[in-house]
Formats: structure tokens, sequence, C-alpha cells
């Protein structure tokens, strides 16, 4: 064989492997084609991102990552929905934390004044075992049946500048949100102001914050803010695009990232993580992986094991349950046509876990606010065909180390 031969020979051994890992999420949907030939052949109609993360344990049981990618474009808009409650629940049990105040942690008594309408105030939660609402509740709520209320009540905690600023300051700068969710009356004025908020022990106050109103600039260029022919406001259809340039928006790159440092803060740069106790880490492994029928407060009997659970499970019949050895720690997000779902997987039986995370847009009649948006027949199976063809792969992937999943082990759920 001559030199140039050679030289071919040695560069396609090495460029073959890496181009196979670059196409690697190309190459599991094209092996179903059943499942995703369809979505492939109209990709601006469904506009799928996807991150999906192997991840390695070395002998220490330290883990490391191999990131892949399918169409991932942190510049263009989609909806995040309830996905943006995942960092905020984590800032919360953060700023509870830096606070320092002696007493005062995430089970404390919080009470939410009302400011000027349209706020509202919230000074009993019945869902709680006193009876009186907490950050650890709001932040379970979130986690378990994606809680609106207790978003927006974590958000006025926060306050919109600092929630923002405290998220770029760590480094995940492509993101903004900026408004409360599914209550009426509030405009961008009204969500920059957020409502007093004071916590106590034994009717003693330990800490009060007043009214906060954000200065933070969060306006940024994205593509795709415009979307659709239409939409209904009330009940009128207006003939034009539906503007999303002042919804909230993280890119899914972020929501990754994020949920990465807290899952494995040992493994990302410091600056990175959240500061959160160890306590607050059992807590958060127990509510980002809890079916809803293990909570005793709160109480829920309808909800089915996979709500919440987009991947794997997503597209199951109601009475499906997840097997014990499965666990899910994510966080979902779903309306106007747009699901997201970002998640860490584990099989504790077969020695398995990976990130996933991945976003997708329903909405043939491209009409906004209609309910009519193709969640079941496409979204949802989009979801679990895809948990489903990683799982597997991942199943029979050869790791040299067997990872020792022990610290993501609840024993008991309540």
């Amino acid at each position: 064989m001559n030199r140039i031969g050679l030289t071919l020979l040695v560069f396609f051994a090495n460029f073959l492997p890496i181009l196979a890992q670059k196409n690697l999420l190309l190459k599991l949907m094209k092996s179903q084609p059943d499942a995703f030939q369809a979505l492939l052949d109209q990709p601006d109609e469904y506009d799928i991102q996807i991150i999906y993360t192997q991840i390695d344990r070395d002998e220490n049981n330290f883990p490391h990552f191999r990131q892949h990618s399918f169409q991932l474009d942190k510049n263009s808009y989609y909806y995040p929905a309830s996905t943006v409650k995942m960092p905020t629940a984590f800032l919360a049990l953060e700023k509870l934390n830096q606070l320092k105040i002696s007493g005062l942690d995430k089970n404390s008594v919080m009470k939410t004044e009302a400011g000027p309408p349209p706020q509202t105030a919230a000074e009993t939660d019945s869902t709680a075992a006193n009876g009186l609402p907490s950050v650890a509740q709001y932040v379970k709520k979130i986690f378990l049946v994606s809680d609106n209320d207790a978003y927006n009540r974590l958000y006025e905690f926060l306050g919109q500048q600092s929630l923002n600023q405290r998220l770029w300051r760590k480094g995940y700068e492509d993101l903004r949100i900026v408004h409360r969710l599914s209550v009426s009356g509030f405009d961008a004025a009204a969500n920059r102001l957020t409502n007093p908020v004071g916590f106590f022990k034994n009717e003693k106050m330990l800490y009060y914050q007043g009214e906060v109103n954000s200065l933070a600039d969060t306006h940024f260029t994205l593509k795709k803010t415009q979307r659709g022919k239409g939409y209904y406001d009330g009940d009128s259809l207006v003939n034009r695009p539906f503007d999303f340039s002042e919804k909230n928006y993280v890119s899914l790159q972020c929501f990754h990232d994020m949920l990465q440092a807290v899952m494995f803060p040992e493994a990302v740069s410091p600056v990175r993580r959240f500061d959160l106790s160890e306590d607050d880490y059992r807590f958060l492994y127990q509510v980002m992986s809890e079916r809803p029928r293990e909570s005793r407060f709160p109480r829920y009997n309808k909800e089915p094991d996979h709500y919440g659970k987009f991947f794997i499970y997503g597209a199951n019949a109601d009475s499906v349950r997840m097997p014990p050895n499965v666990r899910i720690f994510n966080k979902v997000g779903w309306a106007y046509g747009f699901l997201t779902d970002v998640s860490y997987i584990v099989d504790f039986e077969a020695g398995v876990e990976f990130f996933l995370a991945a976003t997708i847009h329903v909405n043939a009649d491209g009409v906004y606010n209609d309910d009519h948006y193709e969640y079941e027949t496409v979204g949802l199976p989009f979801f679990s065909h895809l948990g489903q063809v990683v799982y597997d792969f991942e199943k029979k992937r050869k790791r040299k180390h067997k990872p020792d999943l022990s610290k993501f082990v609840v024993e008991n759920y309540d």
C-alpha cells in the first residue's frame, strides 16, 4: 500500500467513529422509521431539538459526559412552558441558604401578601400537612404535578430581576423568565412587580421582603418568535401570527446543564452550581423522581405514574405503572403546542444512566389558543419512542465501570 493509501486508511479509521457518534441520534431515530421518519421528513413543521448525554464512570465512580445533539439551536425560539419551574425551584432553595438566617429553611412558613391588583395573597395551603405554605411544599408540587400557583409564588419570592441575574451569573445566559403562569391580568409591567413575602416560625417573623420591581433588561433577539397564522383572543380569531417575543425562554442546552449541575454538582464548574445543602439535594432527588401516588401531602389519587414523565412512558395508558427499578428525575412543560422534557434517567438494576432533553412543536392548523394541538397523537408518542430507543441503546452500551447509583436511591417516598 502506498503512502497516500495508508494516510487515507488512517484518516477514515479515525474519522468514521467520530462521524458515527456525531450522527448518533439521527442514526437511532432512523433505526425506527415507523416512529420517526414522518417527523424527520418535516423538520420545519416540528422544530425538534434533542440533547442526549452519555455518562461513563471512572474507577472512582466519577462521571464523564459525552453529549450528542440533534438540531440544537439556542437562537431558535420555542415556548418552554412549565419547564421554567425547574430553575425557579432550584434558585428558591438557594436563596434561602444564602440569606443565612437562623431558623429559616425550606420548611419555614411562607406567607405571600398582595400588592396592587392583580396580585393575590397566599397564607394557607390545604395540600400541606400543617395547612401552611412553604418553599418545600411549593417545590414538591412543582415537580409532582407541575402546579402553576406554586411556581408563581416562588417567582414572586425570587423577584424577576434576581431570578434572571442569578442564572446569568452562573453562565446560563440564553434565557429569560419574565412572567407568571396561567393567571390573568398580568401584563409585562405587572410581571416585573412581585409581591411582599414573609417567613415565619411559630408566628415569629424570620424574614420579610417587600415589593420588588425588576429593572433587568430581558430583551434579546431570537428566530421564530412570530408563529402560525392566527390565534384566539377570547372568542375572537385574530388573523395574524402569534407573538412570543415577550414570553419566557430558556434554551434546551441551559435546561440540560442546570439539571446536570443538580444531579452531578461535583462534575461541573463551581460557578455553575446551585448553593444547595446535602438535605436540599436529597429532597430534590425525592420530589423530582417521585410518582404522584407515592406522595401523602399532597395526596394524588388520579394522576398516573407517568404524569409529567414524557420519555419512555408518556404515551402509555393511564393504568400503566412504571417499574420500580426505573426512576426519571425531570421537569416537563407543554403549552401552545410545544412539549419539552429535560430528564436524568436511571435504571438501578441494569446500571444505566443518561441525560435526555428534547422539545417538539405540534400545531398543524397554525392557530394558537384553539386547544387543537397534536399532543396525544404526535407529541407524546415522539417522547415515548425517543426515550425508549435511547434507553434500549444504553442497556446494550458497554461500560468499563458499572456505575454506583446509590446516591440517587430514595428509600422512603412520602
